[in-house]
């Protein structure tokens, strides 16, 4: 697997570096990364879906070490790893129905010939089987069943042939397994790519003619959703909060003009005094978390604040990739990064405040830049944030919350 691992080398260096912008690109990378893992990897006959999902952990580990601030890598590594124990549950369901029916349909024939036949043969055949279409499980051990049954020899050509038939049925699966997987994680792939316009067909239904919408920093989702009201006739105006020190709603009210939205930048302090001539906040979201708390652009807690205090609606948007089953007091969430001072201060302007000497102790002046914000609301557009633990239930399993 050289080529495979040359690729994920390549792409832990880009993450660590961070030259990959947003977290869509980031998500939709690593699923096609994992596919091509899943596509090139060897698997066994035996413990097929256990191979798959030791390969997928042990790359995602890579990428999530690599730059752990970015959630979105680890939320489309549990995905996958969730799809792969989805389909093996499923194949598997779908095996040991047909070995129940062919049991049955056994003990039939043994009825009517009136006690002719091999029934302790039988049932150690389907025992056999079914150990190796599951791994252990209180189910197994109840039955009684030893984890290494063998079939008893015999000369028999129906047991023979009864045998290989197994045999090819267990390759059929593990083929079927890997098959059923890519096919999935394809459909990941273009959920994933998809998700701006999946988010923008509902835009229709938030944004109301004549309104003013409040929006802070720049988020592609944002700007899809917002156009997308606009080609509907939608007639509405755009606050955007200018997201220092970086500025990025400079770069989304240039956007917004560019596509012929009245668009009005505000300072990032001017939000208080601005929320009550605003009928809704629309923010994009950096993560969404399992308690249904948010971490989003610096700044966005005090939009939160102010839109809850004069009763304003306030929408996140966000696709699935952004949907983390951590909670943020876990200790594998690393909620904030601190960008460089540079972006605050001009070094030169104020050198005599950062006295870097040696044997002077610690600068007088410190400078803090976060990237994010952390906040919580009761309510956030289409889903509360109870509706959270259903959604990752269906996306993620538990075995793979912790990487």
């Amino acid at each position: 697997m050289p080529d495979v691992q040359s690729t994920v080398l390549e792409f832990v260096n880009k993450l660590r570096k961070r030259k990959i912008e947003g977290s869509q690109a980031t998500a939709r990378y690593t699923v096609e990364l994992l596919r091509s893992v899943i596509s090139q990897q060897r698997v066994p006959h035996a413990n097929q879906a256990s191979a798959l999902i030791d390969a997928v952990k042990a790359v995602g580990e890579q990428l999530v070490a690599a730059n752990p601030v970015e959630l979105a890598v680890g939320n489309v590594v549990r995905r996958v790893l969730h799809i792969i124990r989805e389909e093996n549950l499923s194949l598997t369901t779908a095996a040991m129905a047909g070995l129940d029916l062919m049991d049955a349909s056994d003990d039939d024939e043994l009825d009517n010939s009136k006690g002719i036949g091999y029934p302790a043969m039988s049932a150690a055949v389907v025992a056999a089987a079914r150990s190796t279409l599951r791994p252990p499980s209180l189910q197994t051990l109840l039955e009684g069943t030893p984890e290494s049954a063998t079939v008893p020899y015999t000369s028999s050509s129906g047991a023979d042939s009864e045998s290989k038939s197994k045999s090819a049925d267990k390759s059929s699966i593990t083929r079927k397994l890997k098959h059923d997987v890519i096919e999935e994680v394809n459909q990941l792939i273009q959920e994933i790519a998809g998700c701006h316009e999946q988010i923008a067909e509902q835009a229709i239904e938030h944004i109301h003619q004549n309104e003013v919408i409040l929006t802070l920093g720049s988020s592609r989702t944002v700007l899809e959703f917002l156009c997308a009201a606009k080609e509907k006739k939608r007639s509405f105006r755009v606050f955007v909060a200018e997201g220092a020190p970086r500025y990025q709603g400079h770069l989304l009210a240039k956007e917004l003009v560019a596509r012929g939205l009245p668009t009005t930048v505000i300072t990032d302090s001017a939000v208080f005094a601005m929320i009550s001539r605003v009928n809704m906040v629309i923010i994009g979201a950096h993560a969404v978390m399992a308690n249904g708390g948010v971490i989003g652009p610096v700044g966005v807690n005090m939009a939160a604040l102010a839109a809850q205090k004069h009763a304003v609606p306030f929408v996140v948007l966000a696709g699935s990739h952004k949907l983390c089953p951590l909670y943020p007091h876990n200790p594998e969430v690393l909620l904030n990064e601190l960008r460089s001072p540079s972006e605050l201060l001009d070094f030169g302007e104020f050198s005599d405040c950062l006295d870097f000497g040696v044997g002077s102790g610690s600068p007088l002046l410190q400078v803090v830049n976060p990237t994010f914000d952390y906040y919580y609301l009761d309510y956030r557009g289409g889903h509360n944030p109870s509706y959270m633990y259903r959604l990752i239930a269906d996306y993620y399993s538990a075995d793979d919350l912790v990487m």
